[in-house]
């Protein structure tokens, strides 16, 4: 493999079997493909996972082609990443950015999981009171891991 080969990079996204009502539908869970093998399609994805109650963290693992899942919804070109720089330059990368942090908790008032208002003393929103955005994969992807990457020049726009 020459220092000068590319690998494409596509934000895919699955259906959910599971929308969160906290959230505007319909979710998918997004993340960053990266087809290092053209035949048979597979790759590495890069994405957060877990969920807002706990809180969520950074991985990365090999895939075939992310088409062929049953929850495929769709796929998007982001641009080229130079197989010099992949995958120990992208996981540094994208270990360091944080990953949605814990952002819901059982509210026993009204026994439902719901968004947190504060977190010391634990307080929820009240009825009609504005709230913070949760943020989950979708929002990890689009506001942090491809700008991160894109300013690093690891990803390298199409046109």
């Amino acid at each position: 493999m020459s220092p000068t080969e590319t690998y494409p990079v596509y934000k895919v996204k699955f259906k959910l079997s599971i929308q969160d009502p906290d959230m505007p539908s319909p979710r998918h869970h997004t993340i960053l493909f990266v087809q290092t093998n053209e035949r048979p399609c597979s790759g590495i994805k890069h994405h957060v996972t877990g969920d807002i109650v706990t809180g969520m963290h950074y991985e990365s693992v090999g895939i075939d082609d992310p088409a062929i899942d049953d929850n495929f919804f769709s796929t998007e070109l982001l641009g080229h990443t130079r197989s010099l720089h992949y995958p120990r330059n992208w996981d540094d990368i994208l270990k360091s950015l944080p990953a949605p942090p814990k952002q819901k908790a059982f509210n026993v008032n009204t026994m439902r999981t719901e968004p947190v208002k504060c977190w010391e003393p634990l307080a929820f929103y009240e009825a009609g009171e504005a709230r913070r955005p949760l943020v989950k994969c979708t929002e990890w992807i689009d506001r942090h891991a491809v700008p991160t990457l894109t300013n690093a020049g690891l990803i390298e726009c199409s046109l």
